[in-house]
């Protein structure tokens, strides 16, 4: 059987650090770098993964590419008569991941656009890159779309910021779909401790 072109993107893009994708990322970064935090792009980065998770490219469907500062939210210590664990510095997490917070900051950006969803793109050791896809909803080309033109129903407003898609969901404990998974009920921090 003949491989498709996106075949070929998406084995590139599964080892990037022993493909030609290490190359392309390492001219990348440095462009990246000096790019705002949230930026709009013309055509997605890789074509394979934006039209699994639903982009066309057609009028309504915007990309835009945002970067988050990676790790921990570690504050520095100061000197004060206090235990470290008193000082309010040690577990400060964002209790979200990165990519969700790219999501959220594409959405604040793009106040008339929903997000659909988003994927990774890159990172270095300071930042992690994420391509987001916006869908305006009230689009006529969307609005006529039979597979797109659901974004556009109120009850849909907010996705990135409650937590609506892939992403989101997972974070929330909410699994995917398919044999054995499952939504960690009734919350995760109570999953986490029902075997204490």
């Amino acid at each position: 059987m003949v491989k498709s072109m996106y075949a070929y993107v998406r084995e590139a893009w599964k080892k990037p650090d022993k493909s030609d994708v290490k190359a392309l990322l390492w001219d990348r970064m440095q462009v990246w770098r000096r790019e705002g935090s949230v930026v709009r792009v013309e055509h997605p980065t890789r074509i394979d993964r934006a039209r699994a998770l639903g982009y066309r490219a057609k009028q309504g469907i915007a990309v835009a590419r945002v970067k988050v500062r990676r790790g921990g939210r570690r504050r520095s210590r100061y000197v004060r008569a206090r235990r470290s664990a008193r000082m309010g510095k040690n577990r400060l997490t964002p209790a979200k991941s990165l990519q969700r917070i790219a999501e959220e900051r594409a959405s604040r950006r793009f106040p008339n656009m929903e997000v659909l969803n988003s994927y990774w793109v890159g990172q270095d050791g300071k930042l992690k890159y994420y391509e987001v896809i916006l869908v305006d909803g009230h689009h006529p080309a969307i609005r006529s779309d039979r597979k797109l033109s659901w974004v556009g129903n109120p009850t849909h407003r907010g996705r990135a910021e409650r937590g609506k898609t892939a992403a989101g969901r997972r974070g929330r404990g909410m699994g995917t779909r398919g044999i054995g998974t499952e939504k960690t009920r009734p919350s995760i921090r109570s999953h986490a401790n029902q075997g204490k």
